[in-house]
């Protein structure tokens, strides 16, 4: 995959160009897959990100519940851009216009994901609480998807 893909955040339907297409095998075999594996293939390194942050974060110290904000800030962050450029194809609105949208779905499903993992970290699961990230991780994952496709990255109609 190209880096100027991911910074100008080509979709997998618009390559910059065909020929760059035929020459990287890696976004030819990304763009074959469905659109569902593709999500949760971005959801996972989203995942990963987010359990790295949190086991960082709360080795020095802070609750839990302040640890995972600043973990889901920064998956936020990653996924939002791996979905623009491999898993949903370009909606043909401004970058800045799409971020909106994406924040949007993304709040909801972070709100999700976080009530489910205080309500676990602070009774059943506070021994393990990157346990409780990857419960609560599933369970924003429907939202994010449904928003995403039907709102964040839904394309643009002709006016």
């Amino acid at each position: 995959m190209c880096v100027s893909d991911l910074e100008f955040g080509a979709g997998m339907g618009a390559p910059a160009t065909p020929a760059a297409a035929d020459l990287d095998p890696v976004r030819k075999f990304i763009g074959v897959l469905p659109r569902p594996l593709r999500f949760l293939g971005v959801g996972g390194l989203g995942l990963i990100t987010d359990l790295a942050v949190f086991t960082f974060v709360i080795g020095y110290g802070p609750h839990p519940l302040l640890a995972r904000l600043v973990s889901l800030a920064v998956a936020t962050l990653v996924t939002w851009r791996l979905n623009r450029a491999l898993t949903f194809d370009r909606s043909g609105r401004r970058t800045a216009d799409e971020a909106m949208r994406y924040a949007a779905v993304a709040a909801a499903a972070q709100v999700m994901s976080y009530a489910v993992f205080a309500v676990l970290v602070v009774t059943v699961l506070a021994k393990t609480p990157q346990l409780a990230v990857l419960i609560g991780a599933a369970a924003g994952a429907c939202v994010s998807y449904n928003g995403q496709a039907l709102f964040a990255f839904r394309p643009r109609r002709p006016a």
